[in-house]
């Protein structure tokens, strides 16, 4: 029995033919833009490698967004960072300069006045901007970050220990040239000054003795007859005259006087800027000694000590390596009245306050202590700046690098995503011209072979 094909049925695989003709043109057409995967179904595994390739592609387009904000932002702290650094050695000059004066032929006042005008342009300059952040700020980038006063204010006179002195009373530290090792000068009821060492001493026995207060003459000129006779620091000298050698005991006895009960912190006299809160003084071994202060100008931080980071790379984060700014108290340390021992939190200021302190003893033209403690103020702050300098040089260094290494990944990502996704062109080409052809054919040959009507099929 044969089988009867009807009009409908033929019609229906015409059209089906059509159509499949018609698709096979679209999707060649589609790959025109240079993508041959539109959709899952034209490649499911390479489509899958193309979504895993997109992700790096964006990962790498934002790390290397993060590099040039960060890069631009160094590059401007750099800037002005070496600026600070130029006159931070111009202020170290003058103090020197300062230092070897002679009081009579020597105009005090020009040299205090060079000083002032070089201080207050070095606060300005920190307060540099990018934009409307300010680079020193911390976080609170939107914040003006230094404001220095305009009148002065009494702060405590801090005694600045050399080289020498500091490995003697404090230890040999290696990070002396960005530290200033302190003690607080203090007047006693006999008139003479003293220098209290408030952090307890890197050397005492902190179980028997809390606090050593100091003669002046044992600090400037008495400790180098225990070095004279051996010893580098005081602690060995401390063990020889607990051990019954009566001489350096002696020795010890006169320059230093102990207290086993003082309980002394320096937030609870004194702000993080060196200001006193109320009591001038204190009482050691029954005796009363008063703070020596000198009228200086007052510099304030209004940032914080929080750094921004802008992540370079996937994976774990580094934030030491992936800050891109400094704050107040990396560009310009610690001292006394806000260290570790103090009791206060970083004031951010505190080498800027140190400076003015300079200035006040060079206007007051105070020969001796510009010699002996000026020079080193000028020496460390000049210092300090110029390692956080030298570390924001490193690290920019370091995101040159990582850009260079995203750049080549970003090139084979690019390479990668077209191996999967891209098209041959010459070959898109030859497909097209093939299925036009094939599709025209088509309309053609059903246009002369389909019924036109009802009544031609008849």
């Amino acid at each position: 029995m044969g089988v009867r094909i009807g009009s409908m049925h033929f019609m229906y695989n015409y059209q089906n033919s059509l159509n499949n003709a018609y698709q096979q043109q679209n999707k060649l057409f589609e790959q025109a833009d240079g993508s041959s995967l539109h959709r899952a179904s034209d490649n499911p595994m390479n489509y899958s490698k193309l979504l895993r390739y997109n992700v790096s592609e964006n990962e790498n387009n934002q790390y290397r967004e993060n590099i040039k904000t960060a890069t631009s932002w160094m590059k401007n702290s750099d800037d002005v960072m070496i600026h600070m650094t130029e006159m931070m050695q111009t202020l170290k000059e003058k103090s020197v300069h300062a230092a070897n004066a002679d009081p009579v032929e020597d105009d005090y006042s020009a040299i205090h006045k060079e000083m002032f005008a070089h201080m207050q342009e070095l606060v300005s300059v920190a307060n540099s901007q990018l934009g409307d952040r300010y680079l020193f700020s911390g976080q609170r980038d939107l914040v003006k970050p230094f404001e220095m006063t305009t009148e002065l204010h009494d702060r405590g006179l801090p005694k600045n220990l050399d080289v020498s002195q500091s490995a003697f009373f404090k230890g040999t530290d290696s990070d002396y040239n960005t530290e200033l090792f302190q003690m607080l000068a203090v007047t006693g009821e006999d008139g003479n000054t003293y220098y209290l060492e408030t952090d307890g001493g890197r050397f005492t026995d902190t179980s028997d003795v809390k606090f050593n207060l100091y003669t002046k003459e044992f600090v400037d000129e008495g400790y180098k007859d225990l070095i004279a006779r051996g010893f580098s620091n005081i602690k060995e000298a401390e063990e020889a005259a607990n051990n019954g050698n009566t001489e350096i005991k002696n020795l010890l006895d006169a320059g230093r006087i102990k207290d086993n009960t003082l309980d002394f912190q320096v937030s609870d006299y004194f702000t993080n800027q060196g200001l006193l809160k109320g009591d001038t003084g204190i009482e050691i071994n029954g005796k009363n000694y008063t703070f020596q202060t000198t009228q200086q100008n007052i510099v304030t931080y209004n940032g914080d000590n929080n750094l921004i980071s802008m992540v370079k790379l996937n994976g774990a984060t580094d934030p030491n390596a992936d800050t891109v700014n400094s704050t107040g108290a990396g560009m310009f340390g610690r001292d006394i009245f806000d260290n570790d021992a103090s009791g206060n939190t970083a004031s951010g200021t505190a080498m800027l306050n140190e400076l003015f302190c300079v200035c006040s003893r060079v206007n007051d033209s105070d020969v001796h202590w510009m010699s002996s403690d000026g020079v080193t103020v000028a020496d460390v702050a000049h210092s300090t700046m110029l390692v956080q300098e030298t570390k924001i040089g490193a690290r920019q260094q370091l995101y040159n690098q990582v850009e260079t290494m995203l750049d080549a990944q970003a090139d084979n990502i690019t390479e990668d995503i077209t191996n999967v996704s891209g098209t041959d062109v010459a070959q898109l080409a030859t497909q097209l011209m093939q299925q036009t052809a094939l599709y025209n054919l088509a309309l053609s040959l059903g246009g002369r072979i389909l019924p036109q009507s009802l009544a031609d099929y008849l």
